[in-house]
């Protein structure tokens, strides 16, 4: 009789935690593997944490993690955990000195493109990290000097008050936030406002209205909102419509502007559709494939 683990096809290696020679236990039946663990909850210590397909430093970026996300830890070794991060299930390696306890739950969210963390509730003192847009912390204290409102961590370290709002906010315009980052330069699978790549744009400004978004283009063009007819040519389009390209994604700022971290211009820009999709078309992703309207359902 097969095995039904040995016959399947192998899964999806950004968002499942599975190697020929090691898996997460709740994979067992599923896929075969010469182990199987449970995992260890760690909770992101690092402002901008990169992760890996391979624990090499000369292995190129996939994504990044932030400051105060959850991931699972399945293996550890040589300075290096194999992790699956809890918001968007992508697995890899992470340097392991990047990971902390897990702790208390986040109370607040950055909600500025990037803010220092300090050791104390000082801005004069060295800075011991730089949080980027969506970084989770637990304020257990505010602290006023010189006028300036810290919000002090569960660390003791602090953060500008101003800066951060209730984990439970969110914002209401999420193209807004995607324009933010306009200038930002573009950085192939990195994920916060000191560079990004196109789908990350996506991700994170959705994230600060509440709203799930996978990491990758392929996987935001399968899922996120509803598919527009584009059969006979682009139809109207309006702020909040993704355009998408086989391995590129782009959200319009109204109905003829399209905002986009992309190569052409190794920024986050603003750019004409219309130029952009012969260009594209001639020199990079070839034909626009799909257009998705955004809708926020209840």
């Amino acid at each position: 009789m097969n095995d039904p683990a040995s016959s399947a096809s192998p899964p999806d290696r950004r968002v499942t935690p599975w190697r020929p020679d090691l898996a997460a236990a709740h994979l067992r039946g599923r896929y075969a593997a010469d182990n199987y663990v449970e995992g260890r909850p760690a909770r992101v210590a690092a402002g901008i944490t990169p992760m890996r397909r391979e624990a090499e430093l000369s292995c190129s970026l996939d994504t990044e993690l932030l400051f105060g996300e959850t991931v699972t830890v399945y293996e550890e070794r040589e300075g290096w955990a194999w992790v699956q991060n809890g918001y968007d299930d992508y697995v890899g390696w992470v340097r392991a000195d990047a990971l902390g306890p897990v702790g208390l739950h986040p109370t607040h969210r950055l909600a500025v493109l990037r803010s220092f963390r300090y050791p104390e509730a000082e801005l004069r003192a060295p800075a011991l990290d730089c949080l980027s847009i969506g970084s989770r912390v637990c304020v257990v204290d505010e602290v006023v000097k010189r006028g300036t409102r810290y919000a002090v961590l569960v660390d003791g370290s602090a953060v500008i008050a101003k800066h951060l709002v209730p984990d439970t906010h969110f914002a209401h315009d999420w193209v807004s936030i995607a324009e933010r980052f306009v200038g930002v330069p573009y950085l192939w699978g990195a994920r916060t406002s000191i560079g990004l790549d196109c789908s990350a744009l996506i991700q994170i400004a959705l994230a600060e209205t509440g709203m799930f978004c996978p990491r990758d283009s392929d996987m935001q063009e399968r899922c996120l909102g509803d598919r527009l007819d584009i059969s006979d040519g682009l139809p109207a389009l309006q702020r909040g419509d993704l355009v998408f390209w086989k391995g590129h994604v782009g959200v319009m700022v109204d109905a003829n502007i399209l905002l986009h971290a992309n190569g052409h211009t190794m920024t986050t820009s603003k750019e004409p559709l219309s130029e952009a999709v012969a260009r594209i078309a001639a020199n990079e992703y070839g034909a626009v494939t799909a257009v998705r309207r955004m809708v926020r359902r209840r």
